[in-house]
């Protein structure tokens, strides 16, 4: 594969895991907010769904693609923007899978609530909660790693 083929499949995932990401936070967190449990939970079914069609595959995609083109270019694992990248990526990661739990359960518990025609629990909005506050580092750290991608500063030496 060539380098530019590497690099626009590496570009065109990160623009594909960003936008899944900021859409699915921006969706639920609108439909948490209007308080229409139909409307959440058929959010809720979404993002779900969303997670595993485009963000599972690119967080899959990320790292190989990025392997590759540092191969290309030759830089070690060890460049200190690229180890602080690597850093920030596993981090991500480490915040988005307990997301995806519960992302599964809020689907799982407003699909319940719209089925007995009850409200959420406070359980739900534990977890919506919980969600939101381990998808903001992950973003921001994602965010991070584009910046050192981009600008690849001298770190430390």
């Amino acid at each position: 594969m060539t380098y530019l083929t590497l690099k626009s499949l590496h570009i065109l995932s990160l623009i594909l895991l960003f936008g899944t990401g900021l859409g699915s936070a921006f969706y639920k967190f609108m439909a948490d907010l209007s308080g229409d449990i139909r409307a959440i939970y058929t959010t809720n079914r979404h993002v779900v769904l969303a997670d595993w069609l485009f963000t599972t595959p690119t967080v899959i995609i990320q790292p190989i693609t990025g392997y590759y083109l540092l191969q290309d270019l030759s830089f070690p694992l060890t460049t200190p923007w690229l180890l602080l990248s690597i850093i920030l990526y596993i981090l991500a990661g480490a915040c988005w899978l307990p997301v995806v739990w519960f992302q599964i359960r809020m689907r799982e518990l407003s699909r319940l609530a719209v089925e007995q025609h009850t409200p959420l629990t406070r359980e739900y909005y534990r977890y919506a909660h919980a969600w939101f506050c381990l998808g903001v580092p992950a973003f921001l750290a994602m965010l991070l790693i584009v910046v050192l991608m981009v600008i690849k500063p001298m770190l430390w030496s």
